[in-house]
C-alpha cells in the first residue's frame, strides 16, 4: 500500500477538525457516502435543540463540502479569497434548488507539512484554522475550471460559531453568499 499523498493528508486533516468543532459543539458529523461525493457533499452535520436563542426548529442539518490547502489565503479586508476548483462543485454550492443549507468549509494550513499537527502529554494541535462560506445565491461562474470565492473573516469555522449557524437555520434563516466588491 503507498502511503498517502500530501492532498489526502491535507484532506484527512481538514475531515479530522470538521470532527472536532462538531464534537465540541455537541453537533453530530456523519462522513458522506460515494454517492454524497459526487455530488459535492463530503460531510452532514446534525445540531439538536433547543438552540441558544434559538427559533422553531429542533433538528438542523447541514451538508459540507471540505477543502484544505496551503495556499495562504489573499486578504481582501473582511474576507479571505479561495480558488474553488471544479466549476460543478461551485454550482452544487451555489445552488437554491436544494432544502438541506450547503457550506463550503476550507481549512488553511502551514506551508510546511511539519507544522500541520504537533502533539505531547498536554495538547493535540492542528495549526490553521477553517472558514466558512454558504454560496446559495452566488453568481453564475464566466470561467471553465475555477471560481474565486470569498470566505467572510467572521465566519471561522469554530464550535460557537457553528452553534450560532444552527440557531440562526432553527429560525429558517439560510445564509447565502455575501458578494465581494472589489
Amino acid at each position: 500500500m503507498k502511503p498517502l499523498s500530501a492532498n489526502d493528508i491535507e484532506s484527512e486533516l481538514s475531515y479530522a477538525y470538521l470532527h472536532a468543532v462538531a464534537a465540541k459543539a455537541g453537533v453530530g458529523c456523519k462522513v458522506g457516502s460515494r454517492h454524497d461525493d459526487n455530488a459535492g457533499i463530503d460531510a452532514e452535520l446534525t445540531g439538536w435543540g433547543p438552540f441558544p436563542g434559538g427559533g422553531y426548529r429542533e433538528e438542523i442539518d447541514i451538508k459540507v463540502q471540505l477543502k484544505a490547502t496551503v495556499q495562504p489565503p489573499t486578504d481582501h479586508g473582511d474576507f479571505w479569497s479561495y480558488s474553488l476548483k471544479g466549476i460543478n462543485r461551485y454550482n452544487d454550492l451555489r445552488t437554491e434548488a436544494v432544502s438541506t443549507p450547503r457550506l463550503l468549509v476550507v481549512l488553511f494550513l502551514p506551508a510546511d507539512p511539519a507544522d500541520w499537527l504537533a502533539l505531547d502529554d498536554d495538547a493535540l494541535i492542528l495549526r490553521k484554522c477553517a472558514y466558512w462560506a454558504s454560496l446559495r445565491g452566488a453568481k453564475p461562474s464566466t470561467n471553465a475550471t475555477a471560481q474565486t470565492v470569498y470566505l467572510p473573516k467572521g465566519q471561522r469555522f469554530d464550535p460557537d460559531g457553528l452553534l450560532a449557524l444552527m440557531t440562526r437555520l432553527s429560525r429558517n434563516d439560510i445564509p447565502r453568499y455575501q458578494e465581494f466588491a472589489e
